[in-house]
């Protein structure tokens, strides 16, 4: 028993090493801008954002139909910026215990049906609130089409997400590290 103090070995750091380590691991990802979920990411962004903002430049409120099409748009537009946030900040890899192939295609998955029943509505209603030709006309069918566009981007994504949570073309532990993303 004499001899067990003098194996041990210790090392100490200051709480400053801690949080410049965790500040400089805040660095944005450009890789995953470049590959194909952050790109249908950002496609879904920008999409997303024109159909709620040509909803919204209209009188939307009178129209129940639009207020479905609105909250789709806006919630899951905002969510897509937590989960591009999420990604391009590497923060999924700090939340490892969280299944995150899982959780996108869930997410994709829903989304893609959201989107599914507020294409279906909007582009039902244009004929019945508005008059051809005119400007509400013109935006509603114009946020008919970016909400077909953006339905199918969450649809391919939801494929990717799917094959990523399968671990197609790649060992689960591969997938799950690398956020399943290519």
């Amino acid at each position: 028993m004499a001899e067990f103090p003098s194996k041990v070995s210790t090392r100490t750091s200051s709480p400053a090493q801690g949080v410049g380590a965790s500040v400089s691991a805040l660095r944005p990802d450009l890789g995953f801008v470049r590959s194909a979920l952050g790109v249908l990411a950002l496609l879904q962004l920008v999409l997303g954002l024109l159909v709620w903002a040509l909803i919204a430049d209209t009188p939307y409120h009178l129209y129940p139909a639009y207020g479905w099409v609105m909250f789709v748009a806006v919630f899951l537009w905002l969510l897509t910026i937590v989960f591009f946030i999420i990604y391009l900040f590497q923060l999924h890899m700090k939340l490892y215990m969280v299944p995150w192939p899982l959780v996108l295609m869930i997410f994709f998955v829903a989304a893609t049906v959201l989107y599914i029943t507020a294409f279906i509505a909007c582009a039902a209603a244009v004929d019945l609130t508005s008059l051809k030709g005119s400007r509400p006309y013109n935006q509603r069918s114009a946020a008919s089409f970016f909400a077909c566009l953006v339905m199918i981007a969450y649809g391919v994504s939801a494929f990717f997400s799917f094959q990523a949570w399968r671990g197609v073309g790649s060992n689960a532990a591969t997938s799950q590290m690398a956020g399943g993303y290519s």
